[in-house]
């Protein structure tokens, strides 16, 4: 049994759940979400608005790893070039614990505006219950503006391994050796 598949019988995942705790009002619905428990066995995450103007994050295709995170803001926030800004997604989560949202850049919003995340990737710890907000990087030579219900980022819910260090005076071998950047080539 690999580590995933290890982490995954630890994790609430949908089918498994109590119909007492399924989002939609009958015991099973027509809409094939995975809420029903019809489908995928996606894993449930739980979230919360923290203002009327969240919207719950979407996939834009089918088999999109991506979730579509939302501006959810009050005014339009100009982002001067090369500056950043935090947009507030109006969203707090509950993920499953051995998990973390990773938040990556929308890749029409870095190729069309230049706009992507501050740190490149962001990590929302398991543990973490406040607002979710992406620090947003302007990278090109003009004023970009974000409005509210704006598609900023995309969230990937991923797994991680915890590590236990130990210190030691030597390290095993490998072909690549102290060979660091560019040291395997560019082709």
């Amino acid at each position: 049994m690999s580590i995933y598949q290890d982490w995954m019988e630890h994790v609430p995942v949908v089918d498994d759940m109590d119909p007492e705790t399924w989002p939609c009002e009958e015991e099973k619905c027509e809409c094939e979400c995975c809420c029903c428990g019809e489908t995928d066995g996606s894993v449930l995450v739980s979230y919360k608005k923290l203002n009327d103007l969240a919207v719950e994050p979407t996939r834009g295709s089918e088999y999109a790893a991506g979730y579509d995170l939302y501006a959810a803001i009050d005014t339009k926030v100009v982002i001067p070039p090369h500056q950043k800004a935090k947009i507030g997604t109006g969203l707090a989560f509950a993920l499953p614990q051995g998990t973390f949202l990773g938040i990556y850049p929308r890749s029409g919003l870095a190729c069309k505006k230049g706009l992507r995340p501050a740190n490149c990737v962001g990590v929302v710890d398991s543990d973490y219950r406040g607002e979710v907000k992406v620090a947003i990087h302007n990278d090109s030579e003009d004023y970009q503006t974000i409005a509210n219900g704006e598609r900023i980022a995309q969230g990937i819910l991923q797994t991680y391994l915890c590590m236990n260090f130990t210190e030691t005076d030597e390290l095993p071998e490998t072909d690549r050796g102290l060979g660091g950047f560019g040291s395997t080539g560019s082709k």
